[in-house]
């Protein structure tokens, strides 16, 4: 296979987001990590399973994060909640972790709810486009052509390794492949890799020991999927 096809076909689009470093203009259409302002009249801060407010992990404002992941076509808004306790991988939605979508003609209202003794800090995001975002080659997620593709490659001595010719970004991102610490695991059929939030000392995060929070999710049926894991 042509070399400059083989990583066309090992990369995907993603927006990389890196919190601070810059004035936040506090609108609506920025997006944070460590802060949800924005929530449907009826709703507060989701309780978890043992009756304890969620920490806000995130909120992402889709329209401005080019380009756009398919799998949020429609979607306006996207706020992260989690228990300070982590959920089990795979543990479903609702208990201990809650994501929640807002599309254009939902109506929005800005609540300061704050959790008291939350170890996050609050920073806006500056997206970044990643034209070429491919998978962990220890990590799962390179098709099984390509693989064989690739290993030709070494042994010719056309390259000496798979990173000679991939990129990956491990940052906060939408799209692209997950950042795994340890070998890859499949989610159930039918899920695509959505987005993750990675450990980040600025906004005060460490998933357990320099992890990531992975999320995937269904087209069919709309439903999500989250693993974690780390070093």
């Amino acid at each position: 296979m042509d070399l400059d096809l083989l990583k066309q076909r090992l990369g995907r689009p993603a927006t990389r987001l890196v919190a601070g470093g810059f004035r936040p203009t506090d609108t609506d259409d920025e997006s944070w990590l460590g802060r949800v302002f924005l929530f449907a009249p009826d709703q507060a801060l989701p309780l978890d399973a043992a009756g304890e407010p969620m920490l806000p992990i995130g909120q992402f404002h889709l329209p401005t994060l080019i380009p756009a992941h398919p799998q949020l076509e429609g979607v306006r808004v996207l706020t992260l909640f989690m228990s300070r306790r982590f959920p089990e991988p795979f543990e479903p939605m609702g208990a201990n972790w809650l994501i929640r979508e807002y599309g254009k003609h939902d109506t929005l209202v800005r609540k300061d709810l704050a959790v008291a003794a939350s170890p996050l800090k609050a920073f806006a995001l500056k997206s970044h486009f990643v034209e070429r975002d491919c998978p962990l080659w220890d990590g799962g997620g390179v098709p099984l052509e390509l693989e064989r593709e690739v290993l030709a490659l070494m042994r010719s001595g056309d390259i000496n390794s798979y990173y000679d010719i991939t990129t990956h970004c491990y940052e906060h991102k939408f799209g692209g492949f997950p950042s795994f610490c340890q070998a890859g695991v499949e989610p159930p059929d039918g899920f695509e890799f959505v987005f993750q939030v990675s450990s980040d000392a600025k906004i005060n995060l460490n998933v357990v020991d320099s992890g990531s929070l992975l999320f995937w999710k269904n087209a069919r049926t709309g439903e999500w999927a989250f693993y974690y894991d780390f070093y």
